[in-house]
């Protein structure tokens, strides 16, 4: 048997269709997929975006920092909401709503307009948290911590193709007659539609749990919420755990997303590729999430089977020491090809922390996954947004400097000045971000679990018992 009595799957069946936590499995990641395509999907257009509305160095960069800003909120809300609502609901009603700004962002005719739609599409980044509380429902403890990495990693595949997917569909309104300087508003409005339609799929084609939905276990009688078993989100916030995951994922998620968003520049003017050289290796770095975060989750789970909850620790806290010691060094690559390599093995190592701290996650509260998975989702957002500020001061900085500096030389010198600048300004914040990585990683030890959390760790739940904050009527004969 693949699956506990009605209750969560006890392995990872792809192809098991009839199972309903593989279909759930399924919906949510796509789900999933397709917001974070829409999420960044302005990113392959963004030099038209600049050259229609006249958006300044300034704006652009915080047209970036805005898009991971309304995330945070977004996910800091929707983990409470998940526990009260479920996750089908709430998961409806992101991809409706969220579908909203995506297809405004078409339409927008100044640079406010622009920046206004960025922020509110971030909203939509909060998918992640529903996806993790999704199959941590759905899948039993000795394989979720391998259920949410995989769906997490697949769903922020989203985010790599949408460099192909989006100029794709811009190039086929293109065919049809539409002129080539609105395809990016066309291609915007099309996959906020595509995004609602989901929402539609997504309130039919799920459940939130193997047996049921709340709302129906609810009114059934089956199930009943009770004051006492009810686990409030002050609680949740008190638990210091909460918070080193919410770091480390700042540190994970945070820094994949910002390197995500700074290496076409970066590339380009430190080895002289070309813009479309660039970003074929950046989205080679987010393809690597096809396997990357599944292996963070997978050895978590390995490690929690041979040491407990302390080994699921010890190795985010390993994965997080190799990824900083892989960013230090990258960022001081000499040449190209040892770049890449470096590159490489941080894409590797940052998606299998993702992927590791998401294997730890579920066991911190039983009673309140998602409130717990909010929090330390937001973390990843929080930490994108401190490095893009990072980022872009040091980085403006030194390349006004180099204007100022190179100044009557000619356009061609201060271009070429301003490129260096920028380029020894970000490696620089590289440096400084993997020290901080290496830090996070020895904070990471500090997680501890009581003898109790240890022994029930991976025993399997009552079949029964379905949501954190449920349990079953007693009737008396």
């Amino acid at each position: 048997m693949s699956t506990l009595s009605q209750g969560k799957s006890t392995t990872l069946s792809l192809l098991n269709f009839k199972n309903v936590s593989t279909r759930t499995f399924w919906i949510s990641s796509i789900s999933f997929f397709l917001c974070f395509f829409s999420w960044f999907g302005i990113i392959p257009f963004m030099p038209d975006v600049v050259k229609d509305l006249g958006l300044t160095p300034d704006q652009k960069w915080n047209s970036i920092i805005l898009a991971v800003s309304g995330t945070v909120f977004a996910r800091l809300l929707i983990g409470k909401l998940c526990d009260k609502h479920g996750p089908r609901l709430c998961y409806t009603w992101l991809l409706i709503l969220g579908a909203i700004p995506v297809i405004l962002c078409g339409f927008v005719q100044t640079p406010t307009q622009f920046l206004v739609c960025r922020l509110f599409i971030g909203f939509i980044g909060a998918s992640f948290v529903i996806t993790q509380v999704h199959t941590s429902l759905m899948f039993a403890p000795n394989v979720v911590g391998t259920a949410n990495a995989t769906s997490a990693g697949w769903g922020n595949l989203g985010g790599g193709a949408n460099r192909l997917g989006m100029p794709l569909i811009a190039g086929t309104v293109v065919a049809l007659g539409v002129a080539e300087a609105e395809a990016w508003r066309y291609s915007m409005v099309i996959a906020g539609i595509v995004c609602f339609l989901m929402g539609i799929v997504y309130f039919f084609c799920t459940k939130d749990t193997p047996k049921g939905n709340f709302k129906d276990l609810k009114a059934s009688g089956e199930m009943i919420a009770t004051t006492k078993d009810q686990v409030g989100f002050l609680e949740v916030l008190k638990d210091y755990r909460v918070w080193i995951l919410f770091v480390v994922y700042a540190a994970s998620f945070g820094i994949e997303l910002t390197v995500y968003g700074t290496m076409d520049d970066y590339l380009q003017n430190t080895f002289q590729l070309k813009r479309v050289t660039a970003g074929n290796i950046v989205l080679s770095f987010a393809l690597m999430n096809i396997f990357a975060r599944t292996l963070g989750g997978f050895f978590g789970d390995k490690f929690g089977k041979l040491k407990g909850l302390r080994g699921r620790v010890l190795f985010l806290s390993f994965i997080l020491t190799i990824q900083g010691i892989m960013l230090i060094s990258f960022s001081n690559a000499p040449n190209l090809f040892l770049g890449i390599a470096l590159l490489i093995a941080f894409s590797l190592s940052v998606q299998m922390a993702e992927g590791a701290t998401f294997s730890v996650v579920p066991f911190i509260n039983k009673k309140a996954i998602g409130s717990v998975s909010g929090i330390v989702g937001a973390g990843g957002n929080v930490g994108a947004f401190l490095a893009a500020i990072l980022l872009k001061s040091k980085s403006s900085v030194a390349e006004k400097a180099a204007i100022i500096a190179n100044e009557g030389l000619g356009e061609e010198v201060v271009r070429s000045a301003q490129s260096l600048a920028s380029s020894n300004a970000v490696s620089s914040g590289y440096l400084w971000i993997g020290f901080v990585v290496l830090i996070t990683g020895a904070v990471a030890l500090t997680i501890k679990f009581s003898e109790e959390e240890e022994e029930n760790a991976d025993a399997p739940r009552k079949i029964n018992e379905i949501s954190p904050k449920l349990i079953p009527i007693k009737v008396k004969k």
